[in-house]
């Protein structure tokens, strides 16, 4: 199975001899999940920023 990671760096989806795991996001285990890696984390940040057992705003 091949891995994939996210560039943040270099805004590119790279193979596990990228660059260092500090300016990337994965694994992903497809090219294509590695591409949408930015969409995902916005995601999660949006669906975490809405959660009731994690908000502490009353």
């Amino acid at each position: 199975m091949s891995s994939f990671w996210y560039c943040v760096k270099h805004h590119r989806v790279e193979d596990p001899d990228g660059c260092p795991p500090i300016d990337r996001l994965g694994p992903f285990d497809t090219r294509e999940e590695a591409e949408h890696a930015l969409e995902k984390a916005e995601q999660r940040n949006q669906d975490w920023d809405h959660d009731p057992n994690w908000n502490d705003e009353s």
